[in-house]
């Protein structure tokens, strides 16, 4: 199957990630990850190691908007890397 990834200018998804950064350091993030739980695989971790996550990728045409960000543990983040939540299996180690 081919990924498909729409036409971006660099220069968007530069800001969207300044605006993630800054929502990183907001009340809100700090809240949301205080849970400590994975938003894919539901592991619980010390909320200063969940990493946030956009469900839609900024490549894919996401944004840094609070419906789109969730916390995510490392591993499970690194694994979807570029993927639509319903294209990622937190349970296969495997995933790319």
């Amino acid at each position: 199957m081919d990924d498909w990834f729409p036409e971006l200018d660099p220069d968007e998804i530069k800001r969207e990630r300044a605006k993630a950064r800054e929502m990183r350091a907001s009340a809100w993030w700090k809240r949301k990850r205080s849970t400590g739980i994975c938003h894919y695989c539901g592991e619980h971790f010390p909320p200063r190691e969940l990493t946030m996550d956009h469900l839609v990728p900024l490549v894919r045409g996401g944004r840094s908007v609070k419906g789109n960000l969730v916390p995510a543990c490392k591993p499970c983040n690194d694994r979807k890397k570029h993927s639509l939540p319903f294209e990622f299996d937190p349970g296969r180690a495997d995933e790319q």
